[in-house]
């Protein structure tokens, strides 16, 4: 079996995040002043959780957002971090650089509603889907592989095959919602502690991906219509999850938290702006 730590992170905001402008994949934006504040709010919130490994949407936007959580972390060593392009946002064909509002008036001349539409030129749920269950697998993966290549006391020596639970702050120190123990030791046993930084939709789609193709749960203390909405900028998501086999994939997920954005509490930064 393979269990892992996964902490997924929204993008900073940026100039077309505040004006409400649709950004998909074409509109390749950096982060306003305000997203470097976020991004360097979400990685002092981040500073002392201990990743493995790092993914970004190649994405000028994503790539920032990873590169200053990355940059105040204080207990990694120096990690690569790797781009893919199965991580960017959705893509919107015609309107992208086009104010939201222009998308709804888009889909409600067609007879559909936002998010189901898909403008001409941009791609579908399903297949944002596709890529987050194509990457989503690749990850379950990479931890398998690298179990087979290393046997125990060379995991003990990374320092990755038990990580304690208090190693994992801030997410048990915050949360109501306990990481489950196998232990009696108050430690959980980590193979792997993953960081993905992308994108609201893709996001979305890729919770929802957990909700209804690997029968994923909402916690009690969790309403699914809320944590199914877009991720504020810099909003945090973190999943623990166990694989027993690569075949047949039934991954169980435990969701510690959805799009959490309480380290923008001290900032005059309005989290509303939720345009992907």
């Amino acid at each position: 079996m393979a269990r892992f730590a996964l902490t997924i992170v929204r993008h900073g905001e940026t100039r077309y995040n505040k004006e409400k402008l649709l950004q998909g994949q074409g509109i390749d934006e950096p982060l306003s002043e305000m997203g470097v504040k976020q991004a360097e709010a979400a990685g002092r919130f981040l500073s002392n959780v201990m990743f493995t490994h790092v993914f970004s949407s190649d994405l000028i936007r994503a790539k920032q957002t990873a590169c200053i959580i990355m940059k105040n972390n204080q207990l990694c060593e120096p990690i690569a971090i790797k781009y893919d392009c199965r991580l960017r946002e959705r893509r919107y064909g015609i309107a992208e650089g086009r104010p939201l509002s222009e998308l709804k008036a888009m889909a409600k001349q067609s007879g559909q509603q936002c998010p189901s539409y898909t403008p001409p030129g941009g791609e579908t749920l399903e297949q944002v889907r596709a890529r987050a269950k194509d990457f989503f697998k690749y990850l379950c993966q990479l931890v398998f592989e690298e179990l087979r290549s290393k046997d125990q006391s060379e995991l003990g020596a990374t320092g990755i095959s038990k990580i304690s639970s208090s190693d994992l702050s801030p997410f048990v120190k915050h949360s109501s919602n306990a990481i489950p123990h196998n232990t009696n030791d108050n430690h959980v046993p980590l193979d792997a502690n993953i960081l993905l930084v992308s994108h609201g939709a893709y996001m979305r789609n890729w919770i929802k991906y957990f909700v209804e193709d690997l029968q994923f749960t909402f916690p009690p203390n969790l309403k699914m219509s809320r944590e199914l909405s877009v991720s504020p900028n810099t909003g945090i998501s973190h999943f623990i999850v166990n694989v027993e086999s690569e075949e047949p994939f039934k991954p169980k997920i435990h969701c510690v938290c959805i799009n959490r954005h309480d380290h923008l509490a001290d900032m005059n930064a309005d989290t509303s702006h939720y345009v992907v």
